[in-house]
């Protein structure tokens, strides 16, 4: 090989270096939307093109990956204090638990005391100045939480926002030049390909695990423990997931963050051979949304369609109604279009089959809930979907939950509460030596379902504030600025002593 042919190729390798550098920097603005600076990389992220690891026919390494993304995992703990509950609530819970010793309070009604909760999971750094994406159940209800880098330095955590449909969380430390993360792009991770889960499982140190893309758009109904309208479109991993991955990274060979582990499938509770993470394309939406706006700006398509669990004998039913058969992978049946909603709007009907949103092809319900979810209401959108044989498209402006296209702002305090309350009545009253007070009639799924309180709870004060009526109750909950810790104290009628209940609100 002569001098000249010797200089080409030198100039074509160190040009190839040079764009491969440039063009990780160089992100749409699509893949970097959720806080991350266009064309920026943190510092972990230094030395991850030294080498080339992934050329075809090569060995896969995960060693740069692996290094680059680990110090931007955190480890989360948190502590909930103890709380009094009442004799009754113990014995709704489990009506033999007095059967069973002192573990479960005083046989004569006393009070029983649940003691001091402890927990962890994981955490994901995106910002330098210490933004961190968790899961909703990792942090919901504590009282404290602590964030450890995996350089073992430790910070004090602030809930900045939560999505308990989707199961996100956002946190803050207060921090500078931390390491973070860099966003994928969930729409191209393909079954298959190989992928890493990083957390902190079991209370073990940083732990890293591999597997491969084994689904995606899996809907396992998880969420509907915690939400009335749950958001479900995982990607379905068999990397080794752990009590304590909650809420840890799911990144690629190229050590981008492309899902937020959530979920394993256990008959046990510990990893049986199936993990699931929420796709960072639903996750960078929902963290801009409680950054901006305080509360997620969720969008709605206004239709009704088939559940994915679905029993032989409903889908029977159900084509039986529609007319027509129900083949598995075709589409999104609508069994249903709300008035008012916005495919209402667009002339979508009982019966019509959605097959792309945006030219996207949807073949089942999280696929639908994915793509929609990537929207706010007022966006505007194109839906293509099948009647009578013939295809057709049609746009359609996403609306809210209210069916209007207005920003959606933080619930008020009463709401927040959630539940069904009512004001006492006199006879009630006087019969428990009060002023008055606000009864909770159904405890439901807001604050006051995951508080331990129980229906016929009568609230008498908060913060050491009289309430005596939901007009009082309500004065008190607005004048509260900045949220936090709100203690409502009462009884339960009929039973001796007094309880009292924190509740976490977040107050504009």
């Amino acid at each position: 090989m002569n001098l000249k042919n010797i200089l080409a190729v030198v100039a074509i390798s160190a040009t190839t270096a040079v764009l491969s550098v440039w063009g990780f920097g160089k992100y749409n603005d699509y893949q970097r939307a959720g806080m991350q600076e266009s064309g920026k990389l943190p510092v972990n992220y230094a030395g991850f093109f030294d080498k080339n690891n992934n050329t075809p026919g090569a060995a896969i390494d995960f060693t740069p990956a692996a290094t680059s993304a680990t110090p931007a995992v955190v480890h989360i703990k948190t502590k909930t204090k103890a709380r009094q509950v009442s004799n009754t609530q113990r014995q709704r819970s489990n009506p033999f638990a007095d059967l069973f010793g002192d573990d479960f309070g005083d046989f004569f009604g006393g009070p029983r005391v649940i003691p001091e909760q402890r927990a962890s999971g994981s955490g994901v750094l995106i910002t330098e100045d210490g933004y961190i994406i968790t899961n909703n159940h990792v942090v919901d209800g504590a009282d404290e939480i602590n964030v450890t880098l995996a350089n073992k330095k430790s910070y004090k955590g602030t809930v900045i926002g939560t999505d308990p449909s989707s199961d996100i969380a956002v946190i803050k430390i207060e921090g500078k030049t931390l390491p973070y993360l860099v966003y994928g792009n969930s729409d191209e991770v393909k079954l298959g390909q190989w992928v890493l889960a990083i957390g902190y499982p079991l209370n073990l140190d940083a732990t890293v695990t591999a597997g491969i893309v084994s689904a995606k758009s899996r809907s396992i109904g998880i969420n509907s423990r915690q939400s009335q309208s749950p958001v479900e479109s995982f990607i379905q991993t068999d990397a080794a997931v752990n009590s304590g991955n909650s809420g840890g990274a799911l990144i690629n060979t190229s050590g981008e963050l492309i899902g937020i582990n959530s979920a394993i499938a256990s008959p046990t509770g510990s990893y049986a051979g199936y993990s699931y993470a929420i796709p960072v394309n639903i996750v960078k939406k929902i963290v801009t949304d409680i950054v901006k706006f305080g509360t997620v700006q969720r969008a709605y398509i206004g239709i009704n369609y088939p559940n994915e669990n679905m029993s032989d004998d409903q889908k029977r039913e159900l084509e039986k109604e529609l007319g027509t058969s129900i083949k598995e992978g075709e589409g999104v049946y609508i069994i249903g279009v709300p008035e008012g909603g916005a495919a209402a709007s667009a002339g979508l009907k009982k019966g019509d089959l959605v097959t792309k949103v945006n030219g996207n092809p949807v073949t089942n319900g999280p696929e639908l809930q994915e793509q929609v979810a990537l929207y706010k209401p007022g966006d505007k959108i194109t839906v293509s979907y099948k009647r009578g044989g013939k295809e057709s498209t049609v746009n359609i402006t996403l609306k809210n939950k209210a069916g209007n296209t207005e920003i959606v702002k933080n619930a008020s305090a009463l709401e927040q509460l959630g539940g069904e309350l009512e004001n006492i009545d006199k006879s009630l009253a006087a019969a428990n030596d009060i002023k008055g007070g606000v009864r909770v009639r159904k405890v439901g799924t807001g604050l006051l379902g995951k508080s331990h309180m129980q229906d016929g709870f009568v609230i008498t004060g908060v913060n050491g504030r009289e309430v005596k009526n939901l007009e009082e109750l309500q004065e008190i909950l607005s004048n509260l600025k900045g949220g936090g810790v709100v203690r409502l104290e009462g009884i339960y009628p009929g039973f001796e002593g007094s309880y009292t209940y924190p509740l976490k609100l977040t107050i504009e």
